[in-house]
């Protein structure tokens, strides 16, 4: 369960950073405040998405 963890949490953060940069580039160019609830967002789907599709595969058989 571990490296799925890890896994999911490495997915997140580098789509996480790089939807947040597509959703909200003029924000971050211009130094105005974020949308901290769209932000959270572009991490957490990406991390969900990466646990759970590594769940329903199963366990590999290396």
């Amino acid at each position: 369960m571990r490296p799925i963890l890890t896994r999911g949490l490495i997915v997140a953060i580098l789509v996480g950073s790089l939807l947040t940069l597509i959703n909200q580039f003029e924000r971050v160019v211009a130094v105005e405040p974020l949308n901290w609830w769209k932000m959270g967002l572009s991490y957490i789907v990406p991390f969900c998405v990466s646990v759970f599709s590594a769940m329903a595969v199963g366990p590999k058989s290396d």
